[in-house]
């Protein structure tokens, strides 16, 4: 196998959220972080298992954007709010139970709210597609590694040099996870298709300068969620 060969099979499309910069308008189809502006008539705040409200951390509204997961297809809208008992339980690996995510597959019914994160300075998020997202090394698939080991045993070439051309650490919808700690991996039937990263602009600190990944069942229509950092 070429390394132009494994370069194709690695290199994933990706849009990436860059935080701010716009003047925002609070209207339905924008994205933003630190907050949340809607949802059906028969919802409100989410409450995590102790009764207190959870935190709005990001709207993303996928229709119109240039590029989407298979496995998000249909889906026109993502909510996400996160438990501050998720702060009291880090390490345990699996980390969907502290987390509220909302998935909308119609807009028409959308009704404004003014769910504002305590905690995250808000900011409307500005989408951009990538083509180039490829994976660190602890996440290439286990089908790739003895064709590129091969490469860098013989010809004496290292994968971020020759194949890894770009690593995206962003909020982003689809590409690969920019993990820090190691592979990010999910159980069967799930597939990567969101990250959420400590956001310096946002005063979002994920415990230290960590990374949230997401995988979603579109069978199920549930999640997982890991977490690794500094």
């Amino acid at each position: 196998m070429t390394i132009e060969e494994i370069k194709n099979q690695l290199r994933k499309k990706a849009v990436i959220f860059k935080t701010g910069g716009i003047r925002p308008t609070s209207e339905i189809g924008e994205s933003w972080i630190g907050k949340v502006d809607w949802q059906l008539p028969n919802e409100t705040q989410p409450q995590d298992e102790t009764g207190k409200l959870m935190e709005p951390i990001m709207t993303l509204f996928l229709e119109g954007l240039d590029y989407i997961p298979d496995a998000l297809k249909g889906i026109k809208l993502i909510t996400i709010y996160l438990s501050n008992e998720f702060w009291n339980n880090i390490g345990g690996g699996e980390y969907s139970k502290w987390f509220t995510i909302r998935t909308y597959d119609s807009l028409d019914n959308l009704v404004p709210c003014n769910y504002i994160s305590s905690v995250i300075n808000p900011f409307p998020l500005v989408p951009e597609l990538k083509t180039d997202d490829f994976p660190s090394w602890d996440n290439v698939p286990d089908t790739l590694t003895s064709a590129i080991t091969t490469i860098e045993d013989q010809e004496g070439l290292d994968y971020y040099d020759v194949i890894c051309e770009n690593i995206y650490c962003e909020h982003k919808i689809g590409g690969n996870p920019a993990s820090i700690q190691g592979g990010v991996g999910y159980d069967e039937g799930f597939e990567f298709v969101l990250e959420i990263v400590s956001d310096e602009k946002a005063n979002f600190n994920i415990v230290d300068s960590g990374n949230f990944y997401f995988g979603y069942n579109p069978q199920t229509k549930t999640w997982q969620v890991r977490c690794d950092y500094y």
